[in-house]
């Protein structure tokens, strides 16, 4: 089982929106050697993994792949950031629909031109899983031969080159919330090349001289160099809640890309605060909860809610102490202007 907690993995730089970064950050999501694919094949690898006595890397496996999911929501949350409110549109909730924004602009007119029209059509100014030329994500990209030395080898291969493909997306925008991003995968990926490499180690492959990692030089990136001066590069997490996780048995010793340091597991990162819901795009048609909607949802947690024994508008606990608006009374306080 996975639990999810609500805290994302690396800061999000606030910075200009951007549509066409957050097109071409399309492409680590949805493309063929992106976050997507990296998150379904490592998974299903470990689902299904055979042989209990090699337990070590398909816990790995699995440590990797729940990372990966993580860096999904990271990457998702990054493309809708750089897209949302472009162009500055500065009207109120109050306003006509078709009312021009900004120094007289369409409010959606940059959809027409600079960037993937279905960020604004379909996804409504958020993140869609497609490539950067708008093809579907598609799970013929993953990858499970059942060999494990073939799955840590493509594996392997394939963070190396989603790994080239990051640095090359940082040539091509100067814009800080992409940047940001990008920099925290270049060194997480990095990691889990890392992984991949000491697994293929352990199994006797001498993955390094048929497989170099290509030398990308990334560390020359100010983001990305401060990120490996932590160590970032050199540790895997196991998101084990239970401790029975034996992935430190692989990810030990020295590491593989040979820059001195030690590969070490921890449970998950610390991560930084949740950034929080986006506001609501009335241009988008996407007002959040009317009165209406309200109620309903007043509705449906009076019957499910009141089953578990829990408040709806009193006090959050039998005791009286709490902040005394129980469930829906919070859920008003979100919503109410």
């Amino acid at each position: 089982m996975f639990f999810h907690v609500q805290r994302m993995l690396n800061e999000i730089t606030p910075d200009e929106p951007d549509p066409a970064a957050a097109n071409a950050l399309q492409e680590v999501l949805g493309g063929q050697f992106g976050e997507m694919r990296t998150m379904f094949q490592y998974l299903f690898q470990s689902f299904n993994f055979r042989g209990p006595t090699a337990k070590p890397f398909r816990d790995l496996l699995y440590g990797v792949g729940t990372e990966e999911i993580g860096h999904v929501e990271l990457i998702a949350s990054t493309i809708a950031q750089l897209v949302d409110g472009s162009p500055r549109y500065q009207g109120k909730k109050t306003d006509p629909i078709d009312q021009p924004g900004a120094g007289g602009a369409t409010p959606l007119d940059l959809a027409l031109d600079h960037s993937n029209i279905h960020h604004y059509l379909v996804g409504a100014q958020g993140a869609l899983p497609v490539d950067a030329q708008g093809d579907p994500w598609t799970g013929k990209y993953v990858y499970d031969s059942g060999n494990l030395p073939l799955n840590l080898l493509y594996n392997l291969m394939l963070e190396s080159t989603g790994r080239l493909q990051k640095c090359r997306l940082y040539e091509m925008t100067d814009n800080k919330t992409a940047r940001s991003t990008l920099s925290y995968l270049i060194v997480r990926d990095q990691a889990h090349e890392n992984a991949y490499a000491k697994a293929l180690e352990a199994l006797g492959v001498k993955w390094n001289k048929l497989l170099p990692i290509p030398k990308t030089n990334a560390e020359r990136f100010p983001e990305v160099a401060k990120l490996v001066e932590q160590g970032l590069q050199s540790k895997q997490y196991t998101f084990s809640l239970d401790q029975l996780n034996e992935a430190g048995k692989v990810f030990q010793g020295a590491s593989p890309s040979n820059d001195g340091t030690t590969l070490s597991t921890e449970q998950a990162p610390e991560g930084v605060p949740f950034p929080g819901i986006a506001v609501e795009r009335p241009e988008e048609f996407g007002p959040g909860l009317d009165p209406e909607l309200l109620a309903l949802v007043q509705a449906t947690a009076e019957m499910e809610i009141a089953e578990a024994g829990q408040p709806i508008w009193g006090p959050a606990n039998g005791n009286g102490s709490g902040d005394g608006k129980g469930v829906l009374g919070k859920i008003k306080d979100a919503i109410t202007p």
